[in-house]
């Protein structure tokens, strides 16, 4: 059964031990990228954002492709760590990609030059919130996932690949699955500390 809306939120968390099972369709999970892409909110109505759903096959050359950019920079004899955590990524069910389409957002620069210096800010925070909606909406479904940033390191070799767009700034990577075991737990911040209301 779906969580009410504050139970998904506070529901989701970071799972780094995942697997390829699943009791959900492809095209259930297309349907929660497809509904976050299309309501996840915009500055300007930009709806810059792009998103790649990559399963299967193409979920582990993600990870394959990561792993041997990672070899280039990684000392060899400490490489093994880097390794493991790049396969608990791969040992997933897919993965979401996260793009911000600059040719949007440079239309906006020039559309609006009193603004352009916050365009791109206000890109990234809407691919924020995308990411957050995507993650939620994955977990009420019985995922586990992690957010991940390896962009620049593999950003070309991601776009030669699926043959994506020049324009299309890689911004992050959100390997998820099954998940194999119960994050720890976190402590939060007194609210106090964190919220002030006035009236």
């Amino acid at each position: 059964m779906k969580k009410d809306f504050k139970t998904a939120v506070a529901q989701r968390r970071s799972h780094y031990s995942i697997s390829k099972k699943t009791s959900v369709s492809d095209q259930t999970i297309r349907e929660v990228v497809d509904h976050a892409v299309k309501y996840t909110p915009s500055a300007f109505n930009s709806q810059s954002a792009r998103v790649v759903l990559l399963l299967d096959k193409e979920h582990d050359k993600m990870w394959d492709i990561t792993k041997e950019s990672l070899r280039k920079v990684v000392p060899a004899d400490s490489f093994e760590q880097t390794n493991d955590k790049i396969n608990s990524f791969k040992n997933g069910y897919g993965t979401v990609l996260y793009f911000e389409d600059q040719s949007i957002v440079e239309g906006l620069q020039e559309e609006f030059s009193l603004y352009k210096d916050n365009f791109p800010v206000w890109s990234e925070q809407s691919s924020g919130m995308l990411q957050f909606v995507v993650w939620t909406a994955l977990a009420d479904e019985g995922f586990g996932g992690s957010l991940q940033h390896y962009n620049e390191l593999i950003e070309n070799d991601v776009k030669s690949e699926w043959n994506l767009p020049d324009k299309w700034k890689l911004i992050a990577q959100m390997p998820f699955g099954h998940p194999e075991s119960e994050p720890g737990n976190k402590e939060y911040a007194p609210l106090e500390n964190r919220i002030r209301v006035y009236k």
